[in-house]
């Protein structure tokens, strides 16, 4: 009895040290997040920094130094082509016009009288000439009064958008002195300097997104519509300018924009970014497997898209894998999935009679 009770404490030890052993070998498999590899459409992409310019743009200012008597413009206001935008005080050249015009018509009655006289034998052919060249000097200086009168009328070349206004009538301007500038913002002009080493990839009609810092979350879509044709010796670049579409006037002439240039567009399978380990150069993903494991597979990654990156070589559409978890698993693990949508995939009827 004695020997036996003896060995009670011994099995005890045993036993007790046996389930804790089969407690740490019941760790349950780690929880991760699954998602379907799906064919996305990616799109090679230039990025660039660019000035938005109107469609066009000119700062109207006084051709002579004389007093403005007139401002037909609101700061910021639409003018149209051909509009008055400033008249210029032209009292002296309204007097000059008439005495020219004054002095046209004697020269002209004059020249007609010695027409009559030259064809009685009057009147020498000498005296006609130079009564010729008289009415015409009288009509020339009739005509650069008119040509002055017009330089004082300030006129908008095309339709536009005035800017603000810096200046007020009854001031005295000085030929060059700035009144106004009329901007066609219709349409904006972006244009973005690109390395030469790229410009094979470039052609006039290529499609391009750009985006400005006022607008963050609004795309504005365009075309390249020229390629300087001269590169930049200092920065080897080429100077391109593409067309963006302005038809509610968000964008502004001088706004700074990031553009993204397209290029070759394709379909290919998308995996979610943080799905991808990198180790050295390679990169993998662990694949499910229909049996509730994970295989690791190498990976040869593409473009990125968002929160997305294409994938080359080694998956392809419809091929499960973790998205989230990554960092705790090994080839061959066990593994759990979490949410309702992420339930292990069911076997394919050939493997489940290869099972049997």
């Amino acid at each position: 009895m004695r020997l036996a009770l003896s060995f009670l404490p011994i099995f005890a030890l045993a036993a007790c040290g046996g389930a804790r052993e089969e407690k740490r070998g019941d760790t349950p498999a780690p929880l991760v997040t699954a998602a379907v590899v799906q064919a996305a459409r990616f799109v090679d992409r230039i990025d660039a920094v660019g000035t938005a310019r109107a469609r066009e743009q000119v700062t109207l200012s006084a051709p002579v130094t004389e007093r403005i008597v007139q401002l037909n413009f609101t700061d910021g206001g639409y003018v149209g082509a051909g509009q008055v935008i400033a008249v210029l005080a032209q009292g002296q050249e309204t007097a000059a016009l008439a005495d020219a015009q004054a002095r046209a018509r004697n020269a002209g009655q004059q020249l007609a009288r010695l027409e009559q006289l030259r064809q009685r034998g009057f009147a020498t052919n000498a005296s006609l000439d130079a009564q010729v060249a008289a009415a015409d000097s009288a009509q020339a200086m009739a005509a650069q009064a008119r040509a002055s009168i017009g330089d004082r009328v300030i006129r908008a070349p095309f339709a536009g958008f005035a800017s603000l206004r810096m200046i007020s009538a009854g001031a005295v301007v000085s030929a060059g002195t700035e009144i106004a500038t009329i901007s066609d913002t219709s349409q904006i002009k972006l244009d973005f300097p690109v390395p030469e080493t790229i410009l094979s990839t470039l052609s006039v009609g290529q499609p391009i997104v750009a985006r400005a810092a006022a607008f963050p979350d609004q795309p504005f879509r365009g075309r390249i519509a020229t390629i300087d044709p001269v590169i930049d010796p200092a920065t080897r670049a080429v100077l391109v300018r593409a067309i963006l579409a302005n038809g509610d006037r968000r964008l502004k002439p001088g706004m700074l924009m990031n553009v993204a240039i397209e290029g070759r567009s394709r379909t290919a399978p998308a995996i979610p970014e943080l799905a991808a380990v990198g180790q050295g150069d390679e990169r993998f993903v662990y694949r499910l497997q229909p049996d509730g494991t994970v295989r690791r597979v190498t990976v040869r990654i593409g473009a990125r898209e968002g929160d997305h990156v294409e994938v080359l070589e080694g998956l392809v559409p419809g091929d499960r894998i973790v998205a989230e978890g990554v960092v705790k698993l090994t080839d061959g693990m066990k593994v759990r999935l979490a949410g309702p949508g992420n339930a292990a995939p069911r076997r394919p009827p050939s493997q489940t009679a290869d099972a049997r």
